[in-house]
């Protein structure tokens, strides 16, 4: 975790003129420069950078925040790597926090693999290119699939000769163990893999190896190359370096696509084919197309969708829909039409569900079963992909069908059974109007009154659901939270644990399960604070306070976070144990509430004495953690990792 005050002080140094000017062509304009937005298409400038403030801001689609924020949005760029490049050019040393030197060692020599790894990678990926350019079989085989020279430069396409240890002539030390780390080189293995591993066309129609070949009774650790007589596709990171291979036959020849092995830089469930290459035309169309082969990929940008990117074997997984999102809030699945396009759409709406906000738009587009996007685009054309893409099912309508899948709704039967598929997807949603909305299409569908189904799947909140069905007006989220409770938490408590999550968004992480729910049950403005931040950090990660004052402009919250905050506080100097102790306060406050209720319900019987008892020990405890929380955490009231966890237990 790297410490708030770090990244204060890093972005206080750093130029962000400079930083953006790497990437965008900026022009002086009075206070401020001004240029043509890197996320969006735009002809007339509208992306403003303030130097005084440290900030950019574009006026034509929102984009806006720190100059870590523009590396991560802009670049690809975790956090992490943002902060270290930036830290890197104005000679600062990222601090870590809570880290013996055993594991900032461990951490240096994972750094170290991983750069000897991607090393091997690029090596790797320019031999294959210079391979592709002295075998016509494989340019022929390009052609013959409608790719142009200039679209297999892009991609940096390339081809892994029928040699066994053809990548000898790229590393004369074969035997280097980074090679077999990195994937590009295996081990013999037991004669019945052998035998397997002898049908995946080591040659051109099947060619002997040779001597060459990995005889049964070999040398335990003689290698050989992974990848063999195949037309080769680098897999790169959103930042560029290559960090793995697919690697497709020229013929008939099973398996018909080949990855490389998980290692230190590449998860195939992690990664997303093209998306390196894809990122700004995802900016300019507004949208992703996520289809599902290497080939459909490339092809597609040879038609013009260069947004097009592909899952890498695997189902369309929460991480990959993540990755994406920070790109753009629309997002295209491409299926095949069979039972297996299907399939892969169903995980991929599973997928979806827990991001489907009201702001954002996910759709299915299901090819005929004869064609995948390849085939189909060379077929039909562009204009017949467009405007099946215009024609995609919304989300909300691949919930019903999904759920609506084998039930035959002339019955009462079948439309329970409907429903009962149905819920488990219709939770996943977050809480908004779109799911408000499929829950009355849904009981439409199921012949029943949406109020009728809200009780039977938020029996808690079925009579405001009846009230609002009444017509009666409804006062703000936040405000009918409050109205609803009967505990009131001392508003000092409340105000200055906002103040500390807004100021060091990084310790909302530290904190448990517990705690968050504590937050969350403070009402009013800071209970809605609490849930935008929460969602803010899912989305974008731990940001500075001139970062989420930047977000909330324009927020019905903004007025009440700068508030809380409050300008003369910024120089006040906050530890994590502070955060504890007025979480702690909390606590005892929630749990005096309660027993306040016990005792004026009357009931003496043993059980209801018992609950009381108990709750009172607990509220007497978190009241001695509050108080001596600043002895217990040492001269400064920072608590020990130790100790933090066993407050943090004792909140429950």
């Amino acid at each position: 975790m790297i410490p708030t005050g770090f990244l204060q002080d890093l972005l206080a140094r750093v130029d962000i003129i400079e930083v953006v000017g790497r990437h965008v062509e900026l022009k002086r304009s009075g206070a401020n420069w001004m240029g043509l937005c890197p996320f969006h298409a735009e002809k007339s400038p509208s992306f403003s950078v303030t130097p005084a403030r440290q900030l950019y801001h574009c006026f034509g689609c929102g984009a806006g925040g720190d100059a870590i924020r523009f590396l991560c949005e802009h670049t690809g760029m975790s956090f992490v790597d943002a902060v270290g490049e930036l830290a890197q050019g104005v000679g600062m040393q990222v601090p870590q926090e809570d880290v013996s030197p055993e594991e900032r060692q461990q951490r240096q020599r994972l750094a170290e693999r991983r750069l000897s790894l991607t090393e091997a990678l690029a090596k790797a990926a320019a031999h294959y290119r210079q391979a592709l350019r002295r075998s016509p079989q494989a340019i022929a085989y390009l052609k013959q699939r409608g790719l142009s020279g200039e679209i297999a430069a892009r991609f940096g396409l390339g081809y892994a000769p029928a040699g066994w240890h053809a990548l000898a002539s790229a590393f004369p030390a074969y035997d280097d163990p980074v090679l077999e780390e990195a994937g590009l080189v295996r081990a013999s293995r037991p004669e019945a893999q052998e035998v397997q591993e002898a049908h995946e066309a080591p040659g051109p129609a099947g060619a002997s190896p040779g001597s060459t070949e990995p005889a049964t009774g070999a040398a335990p650790r003689r290698r050989y190359d992974w990848f063999r007589h195949r037309i080769m596709f680098p897999i790169r990171a959103v930042g560029g370096e290559v960090i793995g291979f697919g690697g497709r036959v020229l013929d008939d020849s099973r398996p018909k696509y080949l990855n490389s092995p998980e290692t230190a830089v590449f998860s195939k469930g992690r990664e997303l084919y093209g998306l390196h290459e894809a990122r700004q035309a995802i900016r300019e169309r507004g949208h992703a197309l996520v289809v599902e082969g290497y080939m459909d990929v490339v092809a597609l940008a040879q038609h013009g969708f260069a947004h097009a990117v592909a899952t890498l074997g695997t189902a369309c997984t929460a991480e990959h829909v993540q990755k994406l999102l920070r790109f753009t809030d629309s997002i295209v699945f491409g299926f095949d039409g069979d039972a297996a396009g299907r399939r892969a759409a169903a995980r991929a709406l599973e997928a979806a569900l827990p991001h489907a906000s009201d702001l954002r738009r996910f759709r299915f587009l299901f090819l005929p079963p004869e064609h995948d996007p390849d085939s189909f685009v060379r077929e039909r054309g562009a204009a017949a992909l467009e405007e099946a893409i215009a024609d995609a099912v919304p989300l909300s309508r691949q919930l019903q069908a999904q759920a609506a899948a084998d039930c035959d709704l002339g019955s009462a039967e079948g439309r329970a059974r409907m429903l009962a598929q149905a819920r488990p997807l219709w939770s996943a949603l977050p809480a908004g109007v779109l799911q408000r909305q499929l829950l009355g299409e849904l009981a439409h569908a199921a012949q029943m009154e949406p109020a009728e189904l809200s009780a039977l799947w938020l029996p808690g909140r079925a009579a405001p659901a009846r009230a609002a069905a009444r017509g009666e007006g409804a006062p703000p989220p936040w405000r009918r939270r409050a109205a609803a409770s009967t505990r009131p938490m001392p508003a000092a408590s409340s105000d200055l644990a906002l103040r500390l999550l807004l100021r060091h968004a990084d310790w909302w992480e530290r904190l448990c399960a517990e705690d968050h729910e504590r937050l969350h049950e403070l009402g009013g403005e800071h209970g809605a604070l609490v849930a935008w931040l929460e969602g803010h950090l899912l989305e974008h990660g731990a940001q500075t306070w001139a970062t989420l004052d930047e977000a909330l402009q324009g927020h019905a919250l903004h007025a009440a976070a700068r508030r809380i905050v409050d300008p003369g506080s910024l120089q006040d100097r906050h530890e994590f144990a502070d955060l504890e102790r007025v979480l702690h306060r909390l606590g005892e406050a929630a749990l005096n509430a309660q027993i306040a209720e016990l005792i004026a319900a009357g009931r003496t019987d043993r059980e209801q004495l018992d609950r009381i008892a108990q709750l009172r020990q607990r509220a007497n405890e978190h009241k001695r953690l509050a108080a001596t929380g600043a002895a217990e955490g040492g001269p400064h009231g920072a608590a020990s990792p130790q100790e933090g966890r066993e407050n943090r237990e004792n909140r429950g």
